[in-house]
């Protein structure tokens, strides 16, 4: 399924304040504190829920195996994926006594680069890159590849987290001879609580988005509710009221190949993402109308009441959402209790109604937006629907 559309015409994202309301969950482990930073000065609340960490390349006996099979003999080509991977490469065949060899080898070999990050890597290594797809797909490079005869060519390949089989074996088929390099290597993070919470917030909904910037993280936390039975609906989450959001289409790809919409920006970068859920969340995450003569904006975890923004507790938010689906409508305690997070007994399940709503119309602040109808339920005032 194609990415979600970006609209164009204003910047909402360019406004400080354009993500207030909302909550994000972040799975990156690498610059997570960065992209929060990114997210926060947009005014998000940011769910930190690391889903991977990486296999220090020092200790990495796979790596030091695959560097010394690549000495052997002279490589033709070498497909570099990410500039942090070469860049580790090359420190940690150093800290081998390696890298004069390495160095000499690569320098000899046509070098392939995903993407500009991956180009300036080897640019600063004072070695020369042959060639970079438009793309920055891995694919572009299999096909830029097979369009040529690989028979007896030896080819090094540098992984970016996971292994790139299909691309590695379809190069084989056509006769070259693979080194997979394993620069970094995913594992899960050595703390699963938070992700396990972020996978309950966002089939809750609690969460309007969930960041990824990388495929591991992806299948780290796809894997993860596997393991609780909560999968397929983490994945009905993510084709409905949650924004699975996407640095790049290679993140992307493991939802998308599940049929999950995904949000992706237009450059595959941290600012670019964070800009692209600022224009997307308050374009398609608010409610707005008139209630009482108040202008109303629901958001995420908070209401933007005559423009002043007022964070509600979930109960009360779970509440104003149910009104809101109805403007002007009567609701009844017994449709507004089926909302209310928690399990509630059927004997307190009309007070914790009247709590809910008690706590809201204090949250709200201006009296006359949430109306009682005596022996029926509950109403947003509402003089018309401004739209969504």
């Amino acid at each position: 399924m194609s990415a979600l559309p970006l609209e164009g015409g204003s910047s909402p994202e360019t406004a400080p304040d354009a993500l207030a309301g909302f909550t994000v969950g972040v799975t990156a482990t690498r610059r997570r504190e960065e992209f929060g930073a990114l997210l926060e000065r947009r005014g998000a609340r940011v769910v930190s829920a690391p889903a991977i960490r990486l296999v220090p390349l020092a200790e990495d006996a796979d790596l030091l195996a695959a560097t010394r099979q690549s000495l052997e003999s002279p490589l033709d080509d070498v497909v570099v994926t990410t500039g942090v991977g070469f860049r580790g490469w090359m420190a940690a065949a150093e800290g081998w006594g390696l890298s004069a060899d390495l160095g000499e080898h690569l320098s000899k070999a046509r070098l392939l680069t995903r993407g500009p990050k991956a180009r300036g890597a080897v640019r600063a290594a004072g070695l020369n890159d042959h060639w970079t797809p438009s793309t920055e797909s891995c694919n572009e490079v299999k096909e830029y590849l097979l369009a040529q005869d690989l028979h007896g060519r030896r080819i090094a390949v540098q992984q970016h987290g996971e292994p790139l089989r299909d691309f590695v074996a379809a190069l084989r088929e056509a006769g070259a001879e693979v080194i997979e390099i394993p620069v970094y290597r995913w594992l899960p993070y050595r703390d699963i609580s938070p992700l396990r919470r972020l996978i309950s917030q966002t089939i809750s909904g609690s969460v309007d988005a969930v960041a990824f910037t990388s495929a591991p993280a992806v299948h780290a936390m796809l894997g993860a509710a596997r393991a609780e039975g909560l999968e397929e609906a983490l994945l009905a989450a993510f084709g409905g009221p949650v924004v699975a959001a996407c640095v790049g289409p290679v993140t992307a790809e493991p939802l998308t190949s599940r049929g999950v919409p995904t949000l992706q920006p237009d450059r595959s970068r941290l600012g670019a993402l964070a800009r692209a859920l600022a224009r997307h969340l308050p374009e398609h995450g608010v409610t707005r109308l008139t209630a009482g003569d108040h202008r109303l904006e629901i958001r995420g975890h908070a209401v933007v009441v005559d423009g002043e923004l007022r964070p509600l507790p979930p109960a009360p938010m779970a509440v104003l959402k149910r009104l809101a689906d109805k403007p002007g409508h009567v609701v009844s305690r017994a449709d507004l209790r089926t909302v209310l997070p928690g399990s509630v007994a059927r004997d307190s399940a009309e007070h914790a109604v009247e709590m809910a709503i008690t706590r809201l119309r204090r949250a709200l602040g201006p009296s006359g937006i949430v109306e009682t109808v005596v022996k029926r339920g509950y109403r947003l005032a509402c003089l018309y629907e401004a739209g969504l």
